[in-house]
């Protein structure tokens, strides 16, 4: 197979490319981004795709910026084109056009819904069934360029979104593998998008936050998209408290209250509830919430 370009930085993208190579995949050169602090200590660690590229033998650029060597480089080392997932950054018009046909996108979601960086959470929190991965050839927006293919599939009911990235990413894997060989003998048929975009921005923890106002419904959701980052909270007496895992209940209960059952503890909406599996005590590991309720005071259970 003619030599790619793989960039991308976290352990999906690590994914995609062990999984590019097993299937005969030349890949030249990966780019990820520079080493990161990690832990309390803040120790430099390199990217699960630095990883992964070491282990397979590929030659690898750290960086965070593609400078203007760097796409000299590319542009004399004979490889007409570049495969990005979960990179990290944007590309400049000068990066863009050092490859002769150019850079081309794995983006989690069917564009161009949900563009930006958090297309799998964002799909999940807003209830939508059906979600997929988009192949698209970069320009300089935001998720913008020119669709070449487009893989669907169903949400399912209790699917989280690392259960899900982790889908499209085999998923996503599959459409490189169909589509690169028509890039590069130009069969490939490239359409604009079409549709009313929406938008994924970058998560925050405040986002994350249970209201107990907005409902079961929606704390469900919130509990399968934002885990394990930056992970769904409430506060319990005044600290944060993880809710990990939870399930839906039919039983009835006011807002904030908390009873025990015999698999977990329910979690009052007014309407109706949830049913807490797994939670996370500030400054404690994760534990069952049988297990944490036990351990908590009748009188001092304020949920907000």
């Amino acid at each position: 197979m003619e030599p790619i370009i793989f960039a991308g930085t976290p352990e999906n993208a690590a994914r995609c490319l062990r999984q590019l190579v097993a299937a005969g995949q030349n890949v030249a050169l990966v780019i990820t981004r520079e080493d990161a602090p990690f832990g309390r200590q803040r120790t430099l660690r390199p990217s699960p795709v630095a990883v992964a590229a070491e282990e397979l033998g590929i030659a690898v650029l750290k960086t965070n910026r593609i400078t203007a060597e760097d796409e000299g480089a590319m542009a004399s080392s004979g490889v007409r084109l570049a495969v990005v997932v979960a990179f990290g950054a944007l590309l400049k018009r000068s990066t863009i056009d050092a490859l002769e046909l150019g850079w081309f996108n794995l983006h989690y979601s069917v564009l161009p819904r949900w563009r930006g960086a958090a297309p799998v959470q964002s799909a999940i929190l807003a209830g939508d069934k059906i979600t997929g991965v988009t192949l698209f050839k970069i320009d300089e927006g935001l998720d913008t360029g020119d669709i070449v293919g487009v893989a669907e599939t169903v949400i399912e009911e209790t699917e989280d979104s690392a259960r899900l990235l982790s889908r499209l990413t085999d998923i996503g894997s599959s459409l490189l593998l169909a589509e690169l060989p028509k890039l590069f003998s130009g069969l490939a048929t490239l359409s604009v998008q079409v549709g009313e975009p929406t938008n994924a921005p970058k998560l925050d923890r405040q986002m994350a936050k249970i209201e107990l106002a907005a409902g079961a419904k929606t704390a469900l959701r919130q509990i399968r998209a934002l885990n394990p980052e930056p992970g769904a909270w409430m506060l319990f007496n005044g600290s944060p408290l993880r809710i990990i895992d939870a399930k839906p209940s039919y039983e009835v209960l006011p807002p904030g209250e908390l009873a025990a059952t015999k698999t977990g503890v329910l979690l009052g909406f007014g309407g109706d509830s949830i049913e807490l599996q797994t939670v996370q005590p500030a400054g404690k590991n994760q534990m069952p919430a049988a297990d944490w309720f036990r351990g908590t005071k009748p009188t001092e259970r304020n949920i907000t």
